[in-house]
């Protein structure tokens, strides 16, 4: 199960991706993030952000 929850990268914001591969998360929490806050991520910076959790 891959997370992603807006708090935990400094935004004030209830959003959770929560799904069971990366692809699934990176494309919903991108897609959120650009629409909501006006931030877009590369697909690349997102799997980072997973790597560094796992890690």
């Amino acid at each position: 199960m891959v997370k992603f929850i807006c708090q935990d990268y400094g935004f004030e914001c209830d959003f959770k991706a929560e799904e069971k591969n990366n692809i699934e998360a990176v494309e919903k929490f991108g897609k959120h993030t650009l629409d909501e806050h006006g931030i877009e991520y590369s697909k690349e910076a997102l799997m980072q952000f997973i790597m560094r959790k796992q890690g």
